[in-house]
């Protein structure tokens, strides 16, 4: 070891030298990281000594966090331990509270929708009810959120509410016991006539699977189901093993489900259907819409990929990736996407490039000229990039413009609650029915309302109007859009009758929701639906479903 030669020397170096390399392209990334988190330290704490005005710590880290999240897609998200019971509620259905949908009205926060057999309604407290103070405070002025987080707390606690309704002249105050609320996935189902079942799903919470199973065997042994609708419209998603576990129950055990790969190999797993299915032979159409996200699109999506039935509606929205929560410090959490999803065909159906933004930071879909072809078990084609595209495209209901402006203006809902005020009950949802006379007293309850709206064809003249006055042309050009103008004006009493049928379906389903509650709502929203129609006289017409399912030759 004493005498190392010239030819030793010269190996080592390059043996140092390789390693040293190796160091530093292993340790390159872990330099990039501690060196901005430096560059970070150093200007956060230069900025909180040296700013004009008074910083916020938190809020400027939680700002920074937000933004940085924000460069990379809208599903990678930061949970502080504040937020951490609306995290619960998306992936679990609970949260301790009240039970109730809330809205803003003027300065106000009302309840929408008590939840029927939950801690506001045990309590009488209605739809309309006014809160104006919590625990002896006004909230005069707080927005839902504010009242939201005021309302929540753990089960068994007590919180005193100030209510103003309408036909009471003084306000009360009313107990409520706060409880652990469970809201059901399935928020309904039933029979859409003597052999069609139905079953609507409105989120993939922990257990939701099991809701649907439990509603699927109840409609086939009670109710002698021969086929059925099942609902993922607006349902955006949830858990994975739930989508796992519903797919589950109409495809073979050890089905391939949904496959996931990440840039971690830790994340590149395959889903098989772990249990036997509960019905593998039943018709059945899937009812879809832009709202239909993420789970909904990988049972939406296995049906089709299996052939194991009709997937109706519009295309989905498009989200093929995976999102796992980790553990920060301060009982805070990282939502953070780490994977994609593939369903059986092997297409991944994410329609949004977050990687590869336009110059704008914009984010593109991926064109029709890009999709690839994929094949179902049946050699059915089918393609990726995009959501799921319905077998069969049914164009979703559109509402007027005078239908979105007493929706908005609250006239809708405020005419139900003056309704129930003077009607204690009503019919069963399938007979109650909005009268003449009851649409009249609709009318008249507008009388002295405003709602105005511009319809689209207004619009669209007054921007040529500015054109044609920028351009300077001659007065009888803009005389004439004057006159166009005129012709196109609308009137809110014929509206009122034109938009007759639209409007009394509002009004039925709000009306309905004050006597059946969610349940109701739900049903009565069935009601003249054409994706339902379409898919009952699909389910009446089995060799159409059937030609659906095969090659085309």
């Amino acid at each position: 070891m004493k005498h190392i030669t010239n030819k030793m020397k010269v190996l080592i170096v390059a043996l140092l030298s390789i390693i040293a390399v190796g160091f530093v392209t292993f340790d390159e990334q872990n330099f990039e990281i501690s060196k901005n988190l430096d560059i970070y330290h150093t200007l956060f704490r230069e900025l909180n000594l040296y700013y004009v005005d008074q910083t916020d710590p938190g809020d400027l880290v939680k700002t920074s966090i937000e933004e940085m999240l924000k460069s990379l897609d809208p599903y990678t998200v930061y949970i502080p331990e504040s937020k951490m019971e609306d995290y619960k509620f998306m992936t679990t259905g609970k949260y301790g509270g009240i039970g109730a949908l809330i809205r803003k009205s003027g300065e106000f926060v009302i309840i929408a929708e008590p939840y029927e057999g939950f801690p506001a309604f045990k309590a009488g407290l209605k739809a309309g009810d006014k809160i104006v103070e919590i625990d002896g405070k006004s909230v005069k002025g707080k927005n839902t959120e504010q009242i939201s987080e005021l309302l929540k707390g753990d089960p068994k606690t007590e919180i005193k509410l100030k209510i103003e309704r309408l036909g009471t002249e003084k306000a009360f105050d009313k107990v409520v016991f706060r409880e652990s609320i469970k809201i059901n996935s399935v928020p309904f189902y039933g029979m859409l006539n003597d052999e069609v079942g139905y079953i609507r799903l409105s989120s993939f919470t922990e257990a939701c699977s099991n809701e649907v199973k439990a509603a699927f065997i109840n409609l086939k042994k009670d109710h002698n189901m021969q086929s059925l609708v099942f609902d993922l419209r607006g349902n955006p998603g949830g858990l994975l093993m739930e989508a796992v576990a519903i797919s589950n129950l109409f495809v073979a055990k050890g089905q391939e489900v949904v496959r996931t790969k990440g840039k971690v190999s830790q994340w590149n797993r395959t889903y098989n259907a772990p249990t036997d299915p509960i019905d593998l032979n039943m018709p059945m159409v899937v009812l879809v819409n832009q709202g239909s996200a993420s789970a909904s699109e990988i049972v939406s999506g296995v049906i089709q990929d299996l052939d194991r039935g009709v997937v109706l509606g519009k295309r989905t929205f498009g989200k093929g990736l995976v999102q796992t929560t980790r553990d920060l410090s301060y009982n805070s959490k990282l939502k953070i996407t780490t994977a994609k999803y593939y369903i059986p065909s092997g297409r991944c159906i994410q329609a949004l490039d977050y990687t590869h933004r336009n110059e704008d930071g914009s984010v593109g879909r991926i064109p029709d000229s890009l999709m690839t072809e994929y094949k179902t078990k049946a050699g059915r084609s089918v393609f990726d990039g995009g959501g799921v595209m319905p077998d069969v495209e049914v164009e979703p209901q559109t509402l007027s413009k005078i239908s979105m402006s007493l929706i908005i203006k609250n006239y809708i809902f405020d005419f139900a609650t003056q309704f129930q005020l003077n009607n204690d009950s009503i019919e069963s949802i399938s007979r109650f029915k909005i009268s003449e006379k009851i649409y009249a007293d609709f009318v008249e309850f507008l009388s002295d309302k405003d709602f105005d709206y511009t319809l689209e064809s207004e619009s669209i003249i007054d921007n040529l109007e500015k054109i044609v006055k920028k351009e300077k042309h001659h007065e009888s050009v803009i005389q004439e859009l004057v006159d166009l103008r005129k012709k196109l004006a609308h009137d809110k009493n014929t509206d009122l009758q034109n938009f007759k049928e639209e409007i009394s379906s509002l009004l039925h389903e709000e009306i309905v929701s004050r006597y059946y509650y969610q349940k109701g709502r739900a049903e009565a929203s069935l009601i003249d639906d054409p994706a339902v129609e379409k898919a009952v006289s699909l389910l009446n017409k089995m060799s159409e479903y059937d030609a659906l399912l095969i090659v085309p030759e």
